[in-house]
């Protein structure tokens, strides 16, 4: 097992487009497949995932590739990480069947911060501020981040990049479910649970705004804050910072989609969540929050399925 210091910086040479043999991720594949890998470390190299997963052999290539754009399983090979363990695992595992809804931000974060195996993805939620827009235009802007941010590689064709920007938008939207509708595609994406992204009335564009978030866990923002000091080896982040991407890192505010309040709000909540670890200062009219000791960010979702679980139990 391992998970380390995981890669949420994006680096331009470091890129990944289009692996997803056209199928966005759905409910039970990941733990599905993280299971099967378990029993079988070289299962979806074999002719035996066809039978095992009771998929088709694209769709076989589809639950390998986002295994490791969820950061599940190692970049390199199939053995499984930290987190991947501790979801995942059928007798230890904290969510095994993908049950809880943290579960599913967790999953988020995850792949919105693997740029050199989700591009897309991370530039979508991190770069891409546009509130309403259509495949087509995601295609062109993401075709024009290639052009100018993807440096020292094979420039991915225009129809892979249009194939990202038309799945990643459909991998977060609810389907409009009629008769004619085969099942396979009927058969929606967790991530479409978290509201991030809405189908316009009537109209073929998208909306991706700002909002409350609510039913985001306190728990899955602490990972995400230390995970990014963490990568930034420092002590201090602007909350700025933390709200826009202005670098080649993350910002949970843009990840999550929150609004400047409410990111404000639940970073004062994640201050109490686990005591002495965070702290909230203005300096010169500039709100920052220190790390006052470096942890693990495993720690913030180890206290969330504790405290869920013993919420369960009573």
């Amino acid at each position: 097992m391992s998970q380390g210091v995981s890669n949420v910086q994006f680096i331009g040479n470091k890129v990944t487009f289009g692996r997803h043999q056209t199928f966005a991720v759905r409910y039970g594949w990941l733990s599905k497949g993280f299971q099967a890998l378990k029993r079988n470390p070289s299962i979806l190299r074999s002719d035996e995932a066809i039978a095992e997963l009771g998929v088709g052999k694209n769709m076989v290539e589809s639950i390998g590739y986002w295994l490791r754009a969820f950061q599940l399983v190692e970049r390199d090979s199939y053995k499984p990480t930290t987190l991947g363990e501790m979801l995942f695992s059928t007798y230890k595992g904290c969510d095994p069947y993908l049950e809880d809804e943290a579960t599913i931000w967790l999953l988020h974060w995850l792949l919105v911060t693997n740029p050199e195996q989700a591009t897309a993805w991370f530039w979508f939620f991190n770069r891409y501020h546009k509130p309403e827009f259509t495949s087509a235009e995601l295609a062109t802007a993401l075709s024009d981040f290639v052009s100018d941010q993807v440096k020292d590689v094979k420039r991915p064709a225009a129809s892979t990049l249009k194939s990202d920007a038309t799945l990643l938008p459909r991998m977060y939207t609810q389907s409009k479910v009629n008769r004619n509708t085969p099942i396979e595609e009927a058969l929606d994406s967790p991530l479409s649970m978290l509201g991030l992204i809405h189908q316009m009335t009537g109209e073929r564009g998208y909306q991706s705004k700002p909002a409350a978030r609510p039913s985001l866990p306190i728990g899955v923002l602490g990972y995400a804050i230390a995970e990014l000091f963490q990568a930034k080896e420092t002590e201090i982040l602007p909350i700025e910072d933390l709200m826009y991407s202005r670098d080649s890192f993350p910002a949970p505010g843009a990840v999550f989609r929150l609004t400047e309040v409410d990111l404000l709000t639940k970073l004062e909540k994640l201050v109490d969540y686990i005591p002495d670890v965070f702290q909230i200062n203005e300096t010169a009219g500039i709100h920052q929050l220190f790390q006052l000791k470096a942890v693990d960010p495993i720690l913030f979702i180890e206290k969330h399925y504790a405290v869920n679980s013993e919420e369960v139990a009573a």
